[in-house]
Formats: structure tokens, sequence, C-alpha cells
């Protein structure tokens, strides 16, 4: 950041008075531009056993598998996004259930928030930020094709919580990883 949103001026990086790290902030009006985590939240759309999943067709990982995802917008809570990521990505109509996985990325200033959710009908097509969608058993989900971690380890926890018929809310912390995975490796 190099302007002041609120005013123009050029801004300054530094502890501002009273706070305790560093922010962009402007000198000239006081205005402290903080900068906080995004959350990225989504649901797992099931019909009759299968799991909706979009190809992407957009950067980061474009031509992965993606479950319906995407960056919450202002003025919408948690449950509306992750209906609304259904809409826009796998043009579905998910009913959401309950908040299922949470993970922390600090690394990237991200939180994901999946929740679980039902699809309305069995119907879903190919979305703006999609080239492919398609409905999948867990035999069928392509493991070496999931565009992130998040998505495989969600994927993972479902399909292993599906056999008790318990779900509970599972947190975990992603830290960055240190090389390249290889193809074949969802962590």
């Amino acid at each position: 950041m190099k302007y002041c949103s609120h005013c123009g001026q050029e801004v300054l990086y530094s502890v501002p008075e009273g706070d305790n790290r560093p922010r962009y902030w402007c000198n000239h009006c006081g205005t402290i531009h903080y900068q906080n985590p995004k959350i990225v939240v989504g649901a797992i759309p099931v019909w009759e056993g299968r799991i909706l999943l979009c190809k992407r067709s957009i950067e980061p990982r474009k031509g992965y598998w993606t479950l319906p995802a995407g960056f919450m917008e202002n003025g919408e809570t948690l449950q509306e996004g992750a209906a609304r990521e259904t809409w826009e990505e796998g043009c579905a109509t998910v009913e959401v259930g309950d908040i299922y996985t949470i993970f922390n990325l600090p690394h990237i200033n991200q939180v994901y928030v999946f929740f679980l959710g039902n699809m309305a009908n069995g119907d879903y097509g190919v979305g703006e930020e999609s080239s492919d969608a398609g409905m999948f058993t867990e035999d069928e989900i392509p493991w070496d094709q999931l565009a992130f971690p998040t998505i495989g380890r969600t994927l993972k926890f479902y399909f292993q919580d599906l056999k008790t018929g318990d779900f509970p809310v599972r947190t975990q912390d992603i830290p960055p990883l240190k090389r390249k995975p290889a193809l074949d490796e969802n962590i």
C-alpha cells in the first residue's frame, strides 16, 4: 500500500501509537489501514451418495478439482457464502448444514470454513469459474488432482466420518509447504 484510500496522502508502515504491530497508516489523516485474514467458505454438496466437485478454470490451481468454495463477500453469512459459491461454481442449489471443517492458513492469511450440505436436487452444471463439474463417489474422486490441501483433508474426513455417521467439527492448522508436493500427493 502506498497511498491512503481515505485522503490520498502517502502512508507509513510502522507501529501506530497504541498498537502492537506494524500496519499501513496515514500520518496525515490518522487512518489505520487494517489488513485482516480472508475467509474462504464452501460446502460439501452431496446428492445420493455422490459429491459435487468442480474443475477450476482460473488460477490458482487452474485445471484441478475442488469443492465449490471461495472468498466470503461483505454482507453475507458463512452459510450464504457457501450456498452462493456452490451456485456460482457448480450451478447447484445446496441446503447448507452444519459447520464441518475449519483450516487456519496463517502463512497466506486465510481461514477455510466448510459446511456439510445436501443438494436440493441432482442438478448441477459448469459455473463461470469452472471448466467442468461432476458427481463423484469416494472411489471416483481424482485424489491426485485436487486443487488444495484443504479440499483433500475435508474429503478424507468426510468419507471417514460417513462410516460412523458422526461428523464432528474438525479444526486444523495447515503450515506452509517447505517443498513442492508430488503430483500424486494431497496433504
